[in-house]
């Protein structure tokens, strides 16, 4: 992996520092993800998480039935439509997720050095002694010595909630553990997880399968969070069994990288999947501490040279309970951005936790800052020299565009796309400017019917760095003349304007198709 160092812009200047945070239209370039759950499913709180920054929204099928986030789905349409601000819906799967069940949903005190009993019999009661699992191979999984991570969160740092146990004897299907630290489980689902243990169930579980052709049909999901991908072939498998469901083919799948296995066959996963979640919560189970920095940062930088979205986990747990996040956490947001993300995801902050929009005000303004010192010169120096030369067409163009509304001071991009693919290309390169992509609708059939794409791709561009798209009018028609493309870009110019993020002299860079060709130019707004 080619050195990460400096993605910071030298030399900042100290007195920046105690410059106040500009408030934006756009809290930040950098994207946020918003799992929505208890604490944050009312029209209300949606409205105000959407304003605050949030622009695509996780339903998590690991907990809670198709009614539940139906429930939450309809309000989060009310609160578009109420806020006028695009979000996009991510279904996040279950996969192969192994499952303490506390029927009776009693508290569970654990103690240090004493002994607990794994088993796959769930019709025995959970107690301090007896830990009743969904799963009946565990015994032949793992062996003597081997680490077993139970919690609501996974081990987390503040340690009264989950367990970390370790393996005494195999008992026929039941696993003897030694608990290593005091704690209470307190709810009645908790997550299993063995370190560096391959668990022999597929990625995609029937479960799975169900909700996606039911509820991901029904709403038209725009990405689908493949957990536990741990080789090519799970995207595979998920893309062909999307592509049966005909309405979900343009369905964006993002891997999401949690355990050593999916470490190993990254660079393959890499190149079938739309783009990658690292799972940071998981991971830092499976990889001792230390390691987890190196793994987002090489992760992040093959995603930045794909041209692939790369989302990270887990960054401000403390704000599940807390008005502030910890420095450490507030650090490792910014350092996140310098890496090259995309995109901050939240969890438990905004499913389950007291402060949900707070949590993404916070986060956004964090990556905001950041941003600004992104080191924008290095990273295009290092993007052009990855791509190498000859370079495609399409990709000369998009980093040409950049190249010059840096050189100009451009307030913002405009890009002119279809499929959504040349507005991607141009965010590869980081520009330090909005990219506005104006996605022209394109009139299909499919002999039965005839419909307009568009919405997909726009709303798919919600989880990109420095991407922001609007719907152009579905009227032009798809083969555009100048005469179209002007009142489209018109429109565009007065929506940058209406946002507060194009003034009167400010330079635009637009870039746009015109017959076969396609043409970056500048222009200079009058008053």
């Amino acid at each position: 992996m080619p050195s990460n160092n400096l993605l910071l812009e030298e030399p900042i200047r100290m007195a920046s520092i105690l410059e106040p945070s500009k408030p934006a239209f756009f809290p930040a370039m950098t994207k946020l993800v918003g799992t929505l759950g208890p604490k944050s499913r009312s029209v209300e709180i949606i409205s105000a998480c959407l304003k605050a920054g949030m622009s695509v929204a996780r339903f998590d099928f690991s907990w809670g039935d198709a009614e539940f986030h139906q429930e939450t789905l309809e309000n989060l349409k009310m609160a578009v439509k109420s806020s006028k601000k695009l979000c996009a819906v991510m279904l996040d799967t279950e996969g192969p997720e192994l499952q303490v069940i506390n029927k009776s949903q009693h508290t569970i005190p654990l103690q240090a050095d004493s002994f607990v009993v794994l088993t796959p019999d769930q019709s025995k009661e959970a107690c301090s002694s007896l830990l009743p699992i969904n799963f009946n191979g565990l015994a032949k999984a793992v062996k003597k010595g081997d680490t077993i991570f139970i919690g609501q969160y996974l081990f987390t740092g503040s340690e009264t909630t989950s367990i970390w146990l370790e393996v005494t004897e195999v008992n026929g299907e039941d696993v003897v553990c030694l608990i290593k630290n005091s704690a209470t489980l307190s709810v009645s689902l908790y997550t299993l997880h063995v370190s560096q243990i391959r668990i022999n169930l597929p990625t995609l579980t029937d479960q799975d399968k169900e909700v996606i052709s039911t509820w991901g049909v029904r709403n038209n999901i725009d990405f689908l969070s493949l957990s536990y991908t741990r080789h090519v072939e799970d995207v595979r498998h998920a893309r062909e069994f999307l592509s049966k469901l005909g309405d979900l083919q343009q369905t964006q799948i993002f891997a999401k990288i949690e355990n050593v296995e999916g470490l190993i066959h990254f660079d393959e996963i890499l190149r079938e999947a739309d783009g990658i979640i690292i799972s940071r919560g998981n991971l830092g189970l499976d990889l001792p501490p230390e390691k987890v920095f190196l793994f987002q940062k090489a992760a992040a930088y093959k995603c930045n040279m794909a041209g692939k979205p790369v989302v990270v986990t887990r960054v401000v747990d403390s704000m599940t309970n807390n008005l502030r996040p910890t420095r450490a956490e507030a650090t490792d947001v910014a350092n996140a951005v310098l890496d090259g993300t995309d995109a901050i995801l939240l969890g438990a902050e905004t499913l389950r936790g007291l402060y949900p929009v707070e949590t993404i005000s916070i986060v956004g303004k964090i990556c905001a800052e950041a941003e600004k010192v992104f080191n924008q010169d290095l990273y295009f120096k290092k993007a052009v020299k990855f791509v190498g030369e000859p370079m495609t067409h399409l990709e000369s163009i998009a980093s040409s565009a950049v190249r010059a509304a840096i050189k100009v001071k451009a307030s913002v991009i405009i890009c002119f796309t279809s499929s959504g693919r040349a507005a991607r290309l141009i965010a590869k390169y980081r520009p330090t400017m909005p990219v506005l992509s104006v996605v022209v609708p394109q009139l299909k059939t499919n002999q039965l019917r005839w419909t307009f794409s568009g919405a997909f791709e726009a709303r798919q561009s919600l989880i990109v760095r420095g991407l922001f798209p609007m719907l152009a009018d579905p009227r032009h028609p798809a083969e555009s003349t100048s005469a179209t493309n002007e009142s489209i870009l018109k429109v565009a110019l007065d929506h940058g304007k209406a946002c507060g993020i194009i003034k009167s002299h400010d330079r635009v860079v637009v870039c746009q198709k015109v017959g076969d060709a396609s043409v970056v130019k500048i222009i200079e707004l009058e008053d």
